[in-house]
C-alpha cells in the first residue's frame, strides 16, 4: 500500500474536506483528489461518501482511518524520541489540566521549567473536560481523580481540599463567623454547584448554602472566586493549595471542609522515555515538594501564633 496515499487519506479524513487537506499538504484540491481516487482504486473500495457539506468517512474508511490515526501517533511518538536528547529538550508538549490548577498553580511556575529549557513549547489546555492520553488528544494531563485507563503511568501528587478563606481586611469589616449556622449575614463567592468542578467542592457549596445565604457571587471557575475574595468581596470556597502562594488569605471556620480531593499526574505508556515528558513531571515533583514545605512551615508558624 502506497504510504504517500495513506498521509493525504488520513489528512482529508481528518480534516473532512480536500480543500482544508490540500491547504495542510501545500498541495492542490485535484492532486488531493486524485490521490484519493488512486487509493479507493487500489483498495476496490469507496473511503468516502461526497456531500455539499464535505466528505463522511464510509465504514471501510472508518477502518482505515483507525489504522492510520494510530500509525500517526507511533510516528509521532518516534520522532519526538528521536529528537529528544539528555542535553537539548526541545519541541510540543501538550498538557491538559482543570482551570482552577492550571491557572492558580501550574502556569505561574512554569517559568521555571522555561529557564531550564527555553526551547519547550508548552500547549497548555486548560478545561474541566478529561481529554484522551492514549488517543494523544494531550501528552501529559494533571488531574483531580485518578485516570480510568489501564494503559497510563499515574502517579498521585497531592490531595485537595476545599475550604473557605476571605481577607483580614474583609473580616474586620464584617466579623467573623464562629459556625456555619453564622454565615447567613455574609457574602458566599463560589462556583455553583451544578457547574464542572470536584463532587467535593460540589458538596461543601450545597452545605453552606443550606444555611440560607443572602448574598452570594457565583463564578465558573476558581480564578474569579479568588479575585473576587481578594478584592474583600466575601467569603470564598477555595482549594487549599492557594494558602502558600496567597498570603492574604485568612482561614474562616477551620473545622470545616471538603472531603478530600486526590490530584494525579498520567500520561501514556508509549511516552515514559520521551524528554520532554519526563523533564514536565520531574519539573511538577519539585513544586510539589515545595509546596509542602512552604504548607509545613506556614502550619507551623500558625500553631506558633496561636500558643502565644
Amino acid at each position: 500500500m502506497d504510504w504517500d496515499k495513506l498521509r493525504i487519506f488520513h489528512a482529508v479524513a481528518d480534516a473532512g474536506s480536500l480543500t482544508h487537506a490540500g491547504d495542510t499538504l501545500h498541495l492542490s484540491q485535484s492532486a488531493v483528489s486524485r490521490q484519493i481516487r488512486a487509493l479507493e482504486e487500489s483498495l476496490g473500495t469507496t473511503l468516502f461518501h461526497r456531500h455539499a457539506r464535505g466528505l463522511i468517512l464510509t465504514e471501510q474508511g472508518e477502518l482505515l482511518f483507525e489504522a492510520t490515526s494510530s500509525m500517526a501517533r507511533k510516528l509521532d511518538t518516534a520522532s519526538a524520541r528521536i529528537r529528544d536528547s539528555e542535553q537539548h529538550v526541545f519541541g510540543e508538549l501538550k498538557v491538559t489540566a482543570t482551570v482552577g490548577f492550571g491557572t492558580l498553580w501550574l502556569a505561574p511556575k512554569l517559568v521555571k521549567l522555561y529557564d531550564k529549557y527555553p526551547d519547550l513549547k508548552i500547549d497548555l489546555m486548560l478545561e474541566e473536560r478529561v481529554l484522551d492520553l492514549p488517543m494523544r488528544e494531550a501528552d501529559v494531563a494533571i488531574r483531580m481523580k485518578e485516570p480510568s485507563q489501564s494503559d497510563l503511568i499515574r502517579r498521585r501528587l497531592l490531595s485537595v481540599r476545599m475550604r473557605l478563606y476571605a481577607t483580614q481586611e474583609y473580616l474586620d469589616k464584617a466579623g467573623v463567623p464562629e459556625t456555619i449556622a453564622d454565615l447567613s449575614p455574609y457574602r458566599l463567592i463560589c462556583q455553583k454547584p451544578d457547574q464542572p468542578q470536584v463532587a467535593a467542592g460540589a458538596r461543601l457549596v450545597q452545605e453552606i448554602m443550606a444555611q440560607n445565604i443572602g448574598s452570594t457571587l457565583t463564578v465558573n471557575n476558581y480564578f474569579g472566586v479568588l479575585q473576587a475574595v481578594l478584592a474583600n468581596l466575601g467569603i470564598g470556597v477555595l482549594p487549599d493549595y492557594l494558602t502558600a502562594d496567597h498570603k492574604r488569605l485568612v482561614r474562616v471556620l477551620p473545622n470545616l471542609d471538603s472531603g478530600e480531593v486526590p490530584v494525579f499526574l498520567a500520561y501514556p505508556e508509549e511516552l515514559r522515555q520521551t524528554r520532554r515528558v519526563t523533564v514536565f513531571r520531574d519539573f511538577v515533583l519539585e513544586e510539589i515538594q515545595a509546596f509542602r514545605r512552604r504548607q509545613s512551615e506556614a502550619l507551623l508558624l500558625s500553631e506558633a501564633a496561636a500558643t502565644d
